[in-house]
């Protein structure tokens, strides 16, 4: 990963847990591609990934934001009108020092869509066996 960047990982399969009729593009995939269309628009520290499944197929759209040293999040009832405001959260997420983002420093539309938050990887620390 790039240093500096957040990782943002955009699960394209993601359905929102509704039946995806036949030729359709899943909703996850539509979030990806206007993530992919405005990080070609404007600068952003964001590399975008794709990933198939985040096993919250009723609460998708999900999204993945992370760093090295800092809390992960698990975002989820996205759809691709929230692009704009996941870029704008991350710039406040690469800025923070935790990566930490109060509800009420994140964009209005994300502010009740934090699922779950992972501590952040230090392979510098190990557990004593049990």
């Amino acid at each position: 990963m790039t240093e500096g960047f957040a990782r943002l990982h955009v699960c394209i399969t993601c359905r929102a847990g509704l039946p995806l009729e036949s030729g359709a593009v899943p909703m996850g995939a539509g979030l990806h591609a206007a993530l992919t269309t405005l990080l070609a628009e404007t600068a952003a520290p964001v590399e975008l990934r794709t990933v198939e499944c985040l096993a919250t197929c009723a609460r998708g759209c999900t999204a993945v934001i992370s760093m090295p040293g800092k809390w992960s999040y698990l975002l989820g009832g996205l759809t691709p009108d929230h692009a704009p405001d996941l870029l704008t959260y991350a710039r406040s997420y690469v800025a923070s020092t935790t990566g930490t983002i109060m509800p009420s420093r994140r964009p209005e539309s994300l502010k009740d869509m934090i699922l779950a938050r992972f501590p952040a990887h230090d392979p510098s620390l190990r557990q004593a066996a049990e």
